[in-house]
């Protein structure tokens, strides 16, 4: 493949702050962003990195969607939601575009939750204890075999997360497990030993994985508060290398023989000290900012190794430092003692700091 960095790049979904830092960081590199997301109000449009696109949304109309994307001729394509992710791997093989993720066939095997399990099991890999049930009263019997409270899962993700603006139910009761299991039949739903521990025992393993299976990039770190607590997005984050996490994220995407830019999430048990596997999501996930700030430029670096350039140093550094969305509305602010990055404002890129300040003091206005 020759280099060719007048070749674009296209970030998908750009609404909020994951969207936001891989326009910043191609941006700076002096690669041509085209932002392309549904919403007028788009948080990324404000960047002075991005040329905005407003499409057609991808839930509501795939398909003009999909012609949206393959009008741009040859991009490279960076969706930070599943939904422009799932859209543009169902069409990949017709599509002029460059990708960080494999089409369909693989890509839906690795979202699916019960393929995640099973292939963890094949690496020696740690997870919660999971049934899956066939009926609302076996999920009744699972739940008090594993132990309340439980959640339940789906085994088919993406409709779930876009139904209930959620990862799972947390179950405290055989009642809510039932319903649960009611809501959420469609999607295939799994009853899984919740955890415990509190945020910061989510530990998150980035990675950028080339075509022929080398690691050009590894991010590694944990979560030191969520939103919602519990079960939610990361608001703060740290920047922490634990090897044997490393090891196990890196066995399992190799196990599933993927390629592309991942996140594979783990959780610290407290009981036994072991690392079990919470989810892999293909894609740039929200504070993937604190990466770059490490020294792992992970859409620069799967940009590189795309369009044929020499890949840059993905070596990580900074340990020990923060990310954090230190002003959301409705809550109160997180800052962090330095070094940390703020997810929004930045010195070079003003704007959508300026707006999004704008934004949460509107909304603790009466």
């Amino acid at each position: 493949m020759n280099s060719d960095t007048s070749i674009p790049a296209a970030v998908l979904d750009v609404g909020w702050v994951n969207g936001l830092a891989a326009v910043r960081s191609l941006g700076r590199a002096g690669i041509r962003v085209l932002a392309v997301d549904h919403r007028q109000s788009a948080l990324g449009f404000r960047s002075r990195y991005a040329e905005p696109f407003v499409c057609p949304d991808p839930l509501a109309d795939e398909t003009r969607f999909v012609a949206f994307v393959r009008a741009f001729g040859e991009v490279v394509v960076f969706p930070t939601h599943d939904k422009e992710l799932n859209a543009l791997a169902r069409y990949l093989d017709d599509l002029p575009v460059l990708a960080p993720f494999p089409a369909w066939e693989l890509l839906e095997r690795v979202q699916n939750k019960r393929a995640q399990l099973e292939e963890a099991a094949a690496a020696g890999i740690d997870a919660p204890e999971t049934r899956y049930p066939g009926s609302a009263r076996e999920a009744r019997s699972a739940a008090t075999e594993l132990g309340l409270p439980v959640l339940v899962k789906p085994e088919h993700p993406v409709g779930f997360k876009e139904r209930f603006r959620r990862q799972a139910f947390r179950c405290e009761s055989v009642r809510e497990v039932e319903d649960g299991y009611v809501r959420a039949e469609e999607f295939g739903p799994m009853v899984q030993e919740l955890v415990p521990g509190g945020d910061e025992t989510l530990y998150t393993v980035g990675s950028y994985v080339s075509r022929d299976g080398k690691a050009l990039g590894i991010f590694c770190g944990r979560k030191l508060r969520q939103t919602p607590r519990g079960i939610g997005t990361c608001r703060v984050g740290e920047a922490l290398w634990v090897e044997e996490v490393v090891q196990a994220a890196l066995r399992l995407l190799r196990e599933f023989e993927y390629f592309g830019l991942s996140q594979v999430e783990f959780k610290r048990d407290p009981r036994d000290g072991r690392f079990k596997l919470m989810e892999i999501n293909p894609r740039l996930w929200q504070w993937h900012g604190l990466a770059t700030a490490c020294g792992v430029d992970l859409p620069r670096i799967a940009y590189a190794d795309l369009v044929g350039e020499t890949v840059p140093e993905g070596s990580m550094d900074g340990f020990g430092k923060r990310w954090a969305i230190t002003l959301l509305p409705g809550e109160r602010p997180a800052p962090q003692r330095p070094p940390y990055v703020d997810a929004v404002f930045a010195r070079d890129d003003p704007k959508p700091g300026l707006v999004h300040l704008a934004r949460v003091v509107r909304s603790a206005l009466p």
